[in-house]
Order: structure tokens, then C-alpha cells, then sequence
């Protein structure tokens, strides 16, 4: 097994097309796939079932071999790194995902420093809805992603970061601000403002489960997955919104609303920095965690020895 033979199986495994991997790869399509048949030889099994013309699935063993060439590619990544660094060159590249929100209000600060501190490092920052952020972790295609920690599956690596909690916003004057312990039973008489339905948005999926259980009809003036915008929608007294908020967000105390606290429904979540378990932190990338707060001590570090 070959080099080259490793890097172009990833391709058009990652991709499912030998003509999508030639492109990356600069190769011809007719080179692929002598690379990946000479790969077929030597292991003595198929890694590709062909579905069609240009269709293609992993069999078992191609999906071994992935997570093989996967982990090696992640290594020659760091090992760059980590000889760079060695050269004095703080080169290379940080790769994060997260929702709008969450780059837009917590990100930047973080981020300034980070440029300031490794201007030769290849940042790039993708605005991706939670699930989607973490599956390009999981892919191997971002290096972080933030996203809430009851969204994180198991085989990827969690660092709490910030906790967050489901709040009501309302305008000042509105009758809700005046009670001590706001109930369901009292939301549900006035315009909501939702998240979205779907997976993205646990918090709506328990909010309907509540209501649901109470048998309370309520009415949903605006669906909305981004809390800058809930916000205003509530200073125009177009309702009251439920969100998912780091305690103490900036974003709202510049806004003329009031935050309710809804803990005696809603258990609180933490927002977290998701890595994958294999991940090889070199020194930038570990700067990101510090810069974040973050542990990157061995026993807190994704990729460390547990």
C-alpha cells in the first residue's frame, strides 16, 4: 500500500465518485482506479460495491480502510504542524463549525486573538445548523464544531465550554414579568414565538411534550432559529419567545426585553467545543481551546491518552 494510493481511496470514498476525486486530486479518473483495484489486490476483497454507472458504496472492508486512511491523513496533518513548529513556523489550519448565533455573539473576541496570536494559521469558520457542524466533526472535514451537549453522540469527544438555559423573553411591560414563577398554564394564553421543529431544536420538541402532558392549546405566531431575531420580534410586541441562551448573553441586554427564567421546566444543557476522540492537537489548535478557557491539560484533551 501506497501514498498515493491511500490519499486517492480517501477521495473517492469521502466523495463517492471517482470523477469528484480526480478533481481534488488532480488525477485522472482512469488513475483512481487503477489505484484503488491494486489496493483490491493486495488486501484480496472489494471496497466498493458499484451501484450503477457512477455509484458507489463502501463494502465493509472499504469502510475499515477509511477509517484507517482517515486517521493516517490526520496525522501526517498534525505531524506538518507539529515540524513546523519545530522550524519556528506557527503554520497550519483551524477549521471550526457552529450556528450563526453562537460565531456571531461568542465567537469573535476568541477569534481576534486567535489571528493576532497565529497570523500564518489557515482559519476557516463555517456557519452550519448544530447537527450538521457536528457531522462534519465526525467527517473529518472541521476540526471543532460548538454545538449543545445533549446533541453530541458518544464516539466524539465533548468540552464544556459555557451552560445555557431555556428562557421566556418578553417586553417589560408585559403582564408575564410581574409574576414570580410563570407556569405553562400562563405562557400558553399569549402569541408564542418557537424554534424551529426539528432536531436542531431539542428545546421545542420538550416545550410541545409539556404542553402535551398539561393538554394546553397554544398559538404559535413565528417559528424562529435565531435569538438576535426572536428578540426583536419580541421588542415589536409581536410575542414571547422561548430560547436557548448562555446565561448573561450580551445580545440581550441590549435589547428592551426582560429574560424569564423557565428552570423549574427545562434542566440546563452546556455549550461545548465537539473534537474527535483521535483528533492530534497541535499547538494552534490547542491555543484555540485555551483562548476558549479550555483545558487542553492531557487528561481534558480529545485525542489524549484516557
Amino acid at each position: 500500500m501506497e501514498w498515493h494510493q491511500i490519499v486517492g481511496f480517501y477521495h473517492v470514498a469521502r466523495t463517492g465518485s471517482f470523477t469528484r476525486a480526480a478533481a481534488l486530486t488532480y488525477r485522472t479518473q482512469s488513475a483512481l482506479s487503477q489505484q484503488v483495484k491494486a489496493l483490491e489486490e493486495e488486501f484480496g476483497c472489494a471496497l466498493f460495491e458499484r451501484l450503477g454507472r457512477r455509484r458507489l458504496r463502501l463494502t465493509r472492508a472499504g469502510e475499515a480502510l477509511l477509517e484507517f486512511a482517515e486517521a493516517v491523513l490526520e496525522r501526517y496533518q498534525g505531524l506538518k504542524e507539529e515540524l513546523e513548529a519545530i522550524k519556528g513556523h506557527q503554520k497550519g489550519r483551524l477549521r471550526v463549525a457552529a450556528p450563526f448565533t453562537t460565531l456571531y455573539h461568542l465567537l469573535p473576541q476568541a477569534l481576534e486573538s486567535y489571528v493576532r496570536l497565529f497570523p500564518l494559521v489557515h482559519l476557516t469558520v463555517l456557519d452550519r445548523p448544530q447537527r450538521a457542524a457536528v457531522a462534519l466533526v465526525r467527517e473529518g472535514e472541521v476540526d471543532f464544531a460548538l454545538a449543545l451537549e445533549s446533541a453530541v453522540p458518544p464516539d466524539l469527544t465533548a468540552l464544556r465550554w459555557k451552560r445555557v438555559e431555556t428562557v421566556l423573553l418578553a417586553p417589560p411591560e408585559h403582564p408575564l414579568t410581574a409574576v414570580e414563577r410563570v407556569t405553562l398554564d400562563q405562557i400558553a394564553r399569549y402569541p408564542l414565538i418557537l424554534p424551529p421543529r426539528g432536531a436542531d431544536y431539542p428545546a421545542r420538541r420538550r416545550l410541545e411534550e409539556h404542553f402535551r402532558r398539561l393538554g394546553l392549546e397554544y398559538r404559535t405566531v413565528i417559528e424562529s432559529s435565531n435569538v438576535e431575531l426572536s428578540s426583536l420580534y419580541v421588542e415589536m410586541g409581536l410575542g414571547i419567545a422561548f430560547a436557548t441562551v448562555v446565561k448573561d448573553l450580551p445580545a440581550l441586554r441590549r435589547r428592551r426585553l426582560k429574560v424569564l427564567p423557565l428552570d423549574h421546566y427545562f434542566e440546563p444543557d452546556h455549550l461545548v467545543v465537539v473534537a474527535r476522540k483521535t483528533a492530534v492537537l497541535t499547538a494552534p489548535k490547542q491555543a484555540f481551546l485555551g483562548l476558549l478557557g479550555l483545558s487542553t491539560s492531557p487528561a481534558g484533551a480529545p485525542g489524549a491518552p484516557q
